[in-house]
């Protein structure tokens, strides 16, 4: 690959981190529970992009390709944790058009004690808004497991916004 396609690359992710930031913090929020840590997160996770620049094979596959990026820093860092505790920061959360704060938060709370791996399907689904194949290749599962998890997490939510 020559200098300029690299540039263009270098360009692009550029565009792209400055125009998501707040998904990017959102989602990396969601793991760390923490605004300094998440901010980190965010930080690392666009450091390595950039630095790894050479790594995306596609422009089109940009999204994915970063998420990847951001879901394994996330990751990372809460295997750094010794130890971890929820702490309840509603400032972190908007209500859905037609739901209340406290339904919203309540959401949220469920959404937290799914296991990590549903739980990163139904936050990259539902929050990112992604398509089911973008979370499989952020997630380097194939598109059946996407989809079981995605309805087995969308099954525990059902059940525990009932209670």
């Amino acid at each position: 690959m020559n200098k300029v396609s690299d540039i263009q690359r270098l360009q692009l992710v550029k565009e792209y981190l400055q125009n998501n930031q707040r998904a990017f913090y959102r989602l990396a929020y969601s793991y760390t529970k923490d605004c300094d840590a998440a901010m980190d997160v965010v930080q690392d996770s666009a450091v390595k992009a950039i630095s790894k620049i050479y790594t995306l094979k596609n422009p089109d596959f940009l999204k994915t390709w970063f998420y990847r990026i951001l879901v394994n820093e996330s990751i990372n860092y809460l295997r750094r944790q010794k130890h971890l505790s929820f702490e309840d920061q509603a400032d972190f959360l908007q209500a859905p058009p037609g739901k209340d704060i406290p339904e919203a938060v309540d959401l949220y709370r469920a959404v937290q004690r799914l296991e990590p791996k549903i739980r990163t399907i139904i936050l990259l689904r539902y929050f990112e808004d992604m398509k089911l194949e973008e979370i499989a290749s952020v997630t380097h599962t194939n598109l059946s497991t996407v989809k079981s998890r995605l309805y087995k997490g969308l099954h525990i939510l059902r059940c525990d916004m009932k209670e």
